[in-house]
């Protein structure tokens, strides 16, 4: 059994970590200069001068990649915790898994269906 003195390291150390960094973004910013000029305010990119709007279409196709890409890389990162404990979780645990990676095929197959990862058309 847990009890509430279990989690006081943890309570501490995460403590500990906010409060260095406010600590940090609020001297920063009291002792940081505040010099703002025209020159310094504009853009620079490796010494060549700016040319034109930065803000250009980009293709949706991108940010759907993007987002499929992180949906089924995220799917890795649970199969974590079934390699971990496979032997315990036995034949409910591989059906458990079955499932979700079936889940998961099913989305796959209806993006590849849908033609979301096909870029020339």
């Amino acid at each position: 059994m847990s009890t509430a003195n279990d989690y006081l390291p943890i309570l501490i150390q995460a403590s500990v970590a906010l409060g260095f960094v406010v600590l940090v973004l609020v001297s920063t910013h009291i002792l940081g200069p505040k010099l703002n000029s025209k020159k310094k305010d504009a853009n620079f990119e490796c010494g060549i001068e700016s040319k034109g709007d930065a803000r250009f279409p980009v293709s949706v196709r991108y940010f759907l990649t993007a987002i499929l890409f992180v949906l089924f890389d995220v799917e890795v990162i649970f199969f974590y915790p079934y390699a971990v404990n496979f032997k315990d979780l036995q034949l409910e645990g591989l059906l458990a898994v079955i499932m979700f990676v079936a889940f998961f095929l099913i989305g796959f197959f209806y993006v590849l269906k849908k033609g979301a990862l096909e870029w020339e058309k």
